[in-house]
């Protein structure tokens, strides 16, 4: 596999299982559940992602749609979108 930003082949493939306790922030809303699945890095339980160890880019198909959980409204419980 090649990087798709500068073509190197130092490809470092990463997988995690981290069993419900995934921590995800973004744009100052958190969750500590699930990986969620559509950030880019994995799901479920398991974290996984190719870095170059060249230029730092993680690889896959970007850009991506917000993460769902930063839709989520504080006040439900059931993660219901506002």
């Amino acid at each position: 596999m090649a990087c798709k930003n500068c073509g190197s082949e130092r490809i470092l493939s990463v997988n995690g299982k981290c069993s419900d306790c995934c921590s995800l922030s973004f744009n100052n809303v958190d969750q500590v559940d699930y990986n969620p699945g559509d950030c880019g890095i994995g799901s479920g339980d398991y974290i996984r992602f190719e870095l170059c160890l060249n230029c730092g880019q993680i690889q896959g198909d970007f850009p991506i749609e917000d993460p769902t959980f930063s839709l989520w409204d504080e006040d439900e419980e059931d993660g219901e979108e506002y």
